[in-house]
């Protein structure tokens, strides 16, 4: 009994919306696992291809390009436990960034809020250091020292060895630094928005761009979502294949 007919480059290019070279592009990166090759020499798909590309699509949407690559990548030869981990790992990290992005909102408020209010209002226990400041941002020491020169956010200094302190508003500033440049703004655009947020049409852009941010991890999440099934079609098609060559995944 013949078995399916493998499918030529045309056709997981149609069925896939790539072009021919943008399938052969994603195979030679990893993307889809290598294709048999005919016995003219012509690659020959399946439908498992097909699925994959779908898969990265959905991801693409979700983490960028290069993230899915290196995902999809990882998932055709990772165990099911790591797997699962992988894909995990991109919800969270979607996850993380709407809660940022709500913690911006906030402090943006907050910082409207105390406007006029004395300096160095605030609880003296909701201080950070800059090792604290950093984890809880997601983001590295070195970088809220690049936007300390940048102007963006000034900590206190407290020691004489110069140890930053971050007090409540250089806190909420951090946190709106943070969501605009994952937003992908520059950071002159950053200063001149923190610069602005004494008036009240600097505010409001600042509001704008953090819900705009928060629409468009939404559509990413959504996107993670539509690919869920074609992500497991992945990794089961891996362990098959792993299975049938003896191996275990």
């Amino acid at each position: 009994m013949n078995g399916p007919v493998p499918l030529r480059t045309t056709d997981v290019a149609r069925a896939s919306g790539y072009s021919p070279q943008q399938v052969r592009d994603l195979e030679r990166l990893g993307v889809i696992p290598p294709a048999a090759r005919s016995a003219n020499g012509y690659r020959a798909y399946n439908p498992t291809h097909v699925r994959a590309l779908h898969a990265y699509r959905g991801l693409a949407g979700a983490v960028g390009p290069v993230a899915a690559r290196q995902t999809l990548a990882r998932l055709r030869t990772a165990t099911l436990a790591e797997a699962a981990s992988a894909i995990t790992d991109v919800h969270v990290r979607l996850a993380r960034e709407r809660d940022e992005a709500l913690r911006a909102q906030r402090a943006l408020d907050a910082i409207r809020g105390e406007a006029g209010s004395a300096p160095g209002a605030g609880r003296e226990g909701d201080a950070m250091t800059i090792t604290e400041l950093a984890g809880a941002l997601g983001v590295r020491p070195s970088t809220l020292r690049f936007w300390e020169q940048e102007g963006l956010v000034r900590p206190e200094r407290v020691t004489s060895l110069r140890a930053r302190r971050y007090g409540p508003s250089a806190v909420g500033a951090a946190r709106i630094v943070t969501a605009l440049r994952g937003a992908g703004h520059g950071i002159p655009a950053v200063r001149e928005i923190m610069a602005s947020l004494d008036r009240l049409d600097g505010a409001e852009e600042a509001r704008d761009i953090l819900r705009r941010r928060l629409d468009r991890i939404a559509e990413r999440t959504v996107a993670l979502l539509r690919a869920g099934t074609d992500l497991a079609a992945v990794v089961t098609s891996a362990r098959e294949t792993a299975d049938a060559r003896g191996t275990s995944l």
